[in-house]
Formats: structure tokens, sequence, C-alpha cells
């Protein structure tokens, strides 16, 4: 049988290879060319004429390609049968990977057609942190049932990181770690290390003193180039950074990313070391944060690799549009009360081109802005001289694209291209000041409203949707009427 699967395996790997040769573009990429491979197959099997048929297909699949793939690829099937293709996986390792990397949609409904004694032995299976994740997904009720049934020092271990709140630093890490006193040699680390394969070697051990707080920290390498009968207080480094559990998951990327760390040691106010945030963990944190941070730059919670209802969808993005609309009925109503204002007569010409150019200097400026908050580049520190730089680019912008559409404008109107008003000065005008008030309008909405977010504890990323967007085509809109209004009065 380990033969058969070893023979699969490699034709599959033999013909997605020569599919991946001419990937051309992001949407051939290797990932996407082998998720349209498996749902080509997946609805294959699923669509076939006997039950039989289809288990046999499924099983067949199940034992080419990796779970991984797999788990990806579930997400386009019905809920419903989605259990089908985690029960014909091979083995119960291959269903922990399964389950490990699928989606918490998918994850729900698989846990409904398996009893607890399977989800036993996928926990058993997993690191706790991992554990920890799959989980959440259960009902307490359920949850609690399932962990009464886990070996009591693994089901306490996944307790204890339960305890703390999501996305904080004690729920990203794991507490299954190598940690030593100072002066355990390095054969005695190695001894310890063979005899707990259950627990992943990381980057590095750790060294704690007799009341098992952290003291220094040993790279793996150190264990293999050092003599054996070394004690490692000997080649162990100082821990350059840690963190506490109750720190934010934001908190803990800035700093992984910002020294590059290749993991990060959670420790409780006695210094005493409680877990590990590997790199594997920050990966799939800055996942979640990039997922999160588009998703409301485009006003969607939508997940895109779901099969969700058109109507789920709908409801998903809807309370965003509604803003936009609302924004939009606004600015009508100010153009149906102004419409018989003599001034008014050339302003609804320049509308469209006033909200284009102050949507896309907001959208730039706080993109900037987010971009800084998500770094740590700007800070409390540093904000006021950020919003000052932006208001001289905004201020710089404003003035020679003004001037550039008044002038175009101005001739336009003189040339008749334009019969817009008598007055080609006046049009010119109006245009080239309603561009800078628009424009410097737009700048210290986008350059405020991610400070004003990120302090008041909402994504900064918000600024650069729709929310703000529309706020800005209401804004620079009736600046735009300010400024007509005011050049009229002036010129006429």
């Amino acid at each position: 049988m380990s033969e058969l699967h070893a023979s699969n395996q490699e034709n599959a790997i033999e013909q997605e290879e020569s599919l991946f040769a001419l990937a051309s573009s992001p949407l051939d990429s290797r990932t996407s060319q082998i998720n349209d491979i498996l749902n080509e197959k997946l609805e294959a099997a699923f669509h076939e004429q006997t039950s039989q048929i289809m288990l046999h297909d499924l099983a067949k699949i199940a034992i080419e390609h990796d779970p991984i793939d797999l788990a990806y690829a579930v997400t386009r099937l019905p809920r419903s049968v989605r259990h089908v293709v985690y029960e014909n996986l091979p083995d119960v390792e291959a269903k922990m990977i399964f389950m490990v990397n699928v989606s918490t949609n998918s994850r729900i409904a698989i846990f409904r057609a398996i009893t607890d004694n399977e989800i036993v032995a996928l926990v058993e299976k997993m690191a706790p942190d991992d554990a920890v994740n799959v989980l959440e997904d259960l009902t307490e009720r359920r949850r609690r049932r399932v962990l009464d049934l886990v070996e009591s020092a693994k089901a306490e271990r996944i307790r204890q990181l339960l305890r703390h709140g999501l996305d904080t630093a004690g729920r990203l890490m794991t507490n299954e770690f190598f940690a030593f006193p100072m002066n355990t040699t390095i054969k005695q680390v190695a001894s310890q290390i063979r005899d707990n394969p259950g627990i992943e070697l990381t980057h590095s051990i750790f060294v704690v003193n007799d009341d098992q707080e952290l003291v220094g920290v040993v790279p793996s390498r150190n264990l293999i180039v050092n003599a054996k009968d070394l004690p490692i207080r000997q080649v162990m480094r100082p821990v350059p950074h840690k963190i506490g559990p109750e720190a934010t998951r934001d908190e803990v990327v800035d700093l992984v990313e910002r020294y590059k760390l290749p993991l990060l040691p959670v420790v409780n106010h006695a210094n005493k070391l409680l877990g590990v945030i590997t790199n594997e963990d920050i990966v799939e944190v800055m996942e979640d944060i990039a997922d999160e941070t588009i998703a409301s730059i485009g006003g969607t919670a939508e997940a895109v690799t779901e099969d969700e209802p058109i109507w789920t969808r709908f409801l998903w993005r809807a309370p965003w549009l509604l803003v936009t609309l609302c924004a939009g009925l606004v600015t009508a109503t100010g153009l149906a009360h102004f419409s018989d204002a003599p001034w008014f007569t050339v302003v609804p010409f320049f509308v469209p081109l006033i909200t284009g150019m102050s949507g896309n200097v907001g959208i730039q400026c706080s993109t900037l802005f987010v971009r800084g908050i998500a770094t740590g580049e700007i800070s409390s520190g540093t904000e006021r001289e950020m919003v000052v730089r932006e208001i001289g680019i905004g201020t710089l912008i404003g003035v020679s694209f003004g001037i550039l559409c008044g002038i175009v404008v101005y001739a336009l109107n003189r040339l008749g291209a334009h019969h817009v008003g008598e007055d080609s000065l006046v049009v010119g005008v109006i245009v080239s000041a309603g561009v800078f008030g628009a424009c410097m309008t737009a700048t210290l909405l986008g350059s405020t409203s991610p400070l004003f977010f990120a302090r008041v504890g909402v994504d900064p990323a918000v600024a650069s949707g729709p929310i703000v967007t529309a706020c800005n085509d209401v804004l620079s809109t009736f600046m735009y009427f300010l400024v007509a209004k005011s050049v009229c009065a002036l010129l006429v």
C-alpha cells in the first residue's frame, strides 16, 4: 500500500510540474493551478453516478494529493459534502494536517459529521497551539467534553493557552519547547531532545536558572559545533527580545519584523518562560492581518475562497455600500439646493473632476499613513511632523494641478470646446481654486483619519475604505461649492 501511495504521489507531481512549466502570471501561479486541478477532480468525483465510484475516486484523490492542497480545494465544494473528503484521507496524520489548514467554515462542517473520539485522535497528534486553533471552532460544551477525553498533560497545555485572549501573544505561542538549567551539558540536551520527538525543535533552546527565570538562549547550531560535555551556560547568548502574554498580535509582528527574530519567547511578569512564538506563527498572523486590512480597504468582510451563497455575500458588502449611497444622496441634495444660485451655472460640469482628483489624493495620503502606522514608521512622536509634511505635499499638488486645470479649462472655453460660461477667466479660476481646495480637503482627511481611527482602537485601514472615501467626496464637493461662490462674488 505504501509503495502504491508513493507511486501515485510521484505521478501526480510529474503531471503538476508539466502544467506549472507554462505559468506566466499570478492567475497561473503554482498554487492556483493546484487548486484548479483539484477542483476539477473533486467536482468530477462528486458527479459520479454511484456512491461506490465516488468513494473510489475520492480515496484516490486523497492519496495522490497533499492534505494541505485538499484543505484549500474543499472550500469550493458545498459544506454538506466537505467531510467526505476528510473521511477519505489515508491516515490520522493526513487528517490532522488537513484540519489544521482547512478554513473555519469547512472545519465546523466536518466537526458536525465526526465523533468526539475522532476529534480526540486528531488533537493528540497536534501541537498545543494548533489544537487551540482547531478547538476554537467547537462549541464551548463540546470543547470541554473533548478535552476531558484528551491525555491529561496535553489537555492542560491546551487549557493554559485557551485562558489567554484572542489575538494575544499568549494565544499565538506554543507551550511545548525545550528549556534547560544552566549547568545542563550539550550531551544531556541532545538526549532530552531525542527522547521527546513530539516536541518540535525550534531555531533555539532556552536556558533558565534555578528559579525557572529565562536567562539565555542557545541557537541549535551551537549544539552541533561544540563539545558534548560543555555546559550550555558557556554557549548561550542573552535573550535580545521577549514579550508578555497579554501583548497584541500587532505588537508581536512589529517586534519580529523589526528585529528579524527567528522566534520570540513569551514570559510572565516574573520573567518565567511561558511559551514560544515561532516564525511559522508569525507568518500566519501576518497573512490574517493582511487579509483583514485588504478587506477593510475594499469595504467587505467576505472570504474570496469560500463558497458562500449570493445573499450572504450581498449582506457582507451592503453596509459599506450604504455609506457610499448616503454620501451620494447628500451630494445630490447639495447640487439641487444650490441649482438656482447665479454662481452655480458652471459648477455641475466639473464635479466629477473635483471628486476624482480629491479621491485619488485622499487614497494616496491615507494609504501611506496606514502603511506607516502598520510598520511603526509613524508613532505618537512623529505624527505631527508627518501630517505637516503631507499638508505640504497636498499644497504643492493642489497648486500645480489647480493651475494646470485652470489653464486647460480657460483655453478650451476660449476655443469654444466648452460652453459652460461666457467669462472664460471666471470659469478657469473657479476650476483652479476648486481643485486646490478639494486637494487640501482630501489631504487633511487622508492624513488625520488613520490617526483618529488608530487612537480609538479601530483598524486604520478603514481610513482607506468606503467610509472615508465617501466623506471625502462630500467634503470636497461642498468645498468646491464654497470656492465657486466666493470666486464669483469677487470676480463677477
